[in-house]
């Protein structure tokens, strides 16, 4: 077995959180920007079925795991998962009370993942796919945080909501990895292979959701176009809110990669006291950012 890096911080499953979704959020929640706005409630979308994908694909690998380290952090890791895709349910009822049809988008990515992933290929490749999801939003942690601040003009219950998420990223972003390493036995060529795939498909899904809502929301095709255009910019013009993080990325490629190599995360432990102190995410996130002048 593989000596590996050791996590610089414990999972830790916070469960009964309650952020507090309700009418005072308005639909373009992130500054009034439409696309904003409806790039995070794609991902709010995205996360039930993703997060029930990786704990499925983990689970696989399981009954092969000897460690009893790793099978404490397995199920945390599910734990965590279990409390995200709660979450992330909430707020996607709040999307429903504004009219869209959440539950198809659901039921297709449900198909995507489970019906056409789950049949075509092999379980080695999706831990591999759900190792190279688990990079992607790591990296989301590092965007949030630093002094860029891109979430801003965000909605302090929706910010909150993702900074939540972010910080358990980051306490769990090694445990499909490891179960891919050690005991599906992934090599390099896979692994690889397998975050090409998920570099792909993951913004595809991305902007099919999203404009699937701002076409409910009655933007014209070429409205969507404009949106669209402006957006993509917004997230890849240098220092923009992807453009940090292609260093990070392409960490990924180095063999012998593993993502405790990377332990620097702004604001966790900032965010860890803040959260400490009565247990409320939407003050963690608010204290958070006053303490690091965002």
């Amino acid at each position: 077995m593989a000596k590996h890096p050791q996590a610089l911080h414990p999972i830790i499953p916070r469960e009964k959180l309650d952020f507090g979704f309700d009418s005072s959020i308005p639909k373009y929640w992130f500054g009034g920007d439409a696309f904003k706005s409806r790039f995070f409630d794609a991902l709010s979308v995205i996360f039930p079925p993703g997060e029930k994908f990786f704990m499925t694909a983990v689970r696989d690998f399981r009954d092969r795991v000897n460690d009893p380290k790793l099978l404490q952090d397995i199920k945390d890791f599910n734990r965590q998962e279990a409390q995200h895709t709660l979450v992330h349910n909430q707020f996607n009822d709040h999307l429903k009370t504004q009219g869209v049809d959440v539950d198809y988008l659901l039921k297709w990515l449900n198909k995507l993942l489970f019906d056409t992933y789950r049949s075509r290929y092999s379980r080695e490749y999706t831990l591999g796919i759900t190792s190279a999801l688990e990079h992607f939003t790591a990296l989301g942690a590092h965007a949030m945080f630093d002094k860029r601040d891109v979430l801003k003009e965000a909605h302090p219950k929706v910010r909150a909501m993702y900074a939540w998420h972010a910080i358990e990223e980051v306490e769990h972003k090694g445990v499909a990895y490891d179960v891919m390493i050690d005991y599906a036995k992934v090599g390099y060529a896979l692994r690889i292979w397998t975050l090409l795939h998920t570099t792909l498909i993951f913004p595809l899904v991305i902007f099919k959701f999203l404009n699937f809502m701002l076409k409910h929301d009655g933007f014209s095709w070429w409205q969507r176009v404009k949106l669209n255009a402006k957006g993509i910019w917004w997230l890849l013009k240098p220092g923009g809110f992807v453009g940090p993080l292609y260093s990070h990325y392409f960490l990924y490629y180095k063999p012998g990669y593993h993502p405790w190599d990377e332990t620097e995360q702004p604001g966790y432990e900032e965010w860890l006291q803040a959260f400490n102190l009565h247990r409320d995410p939407v003050e963690a996130s608010e204290l958070m950012r006053a303490t690091m002048a965002l």
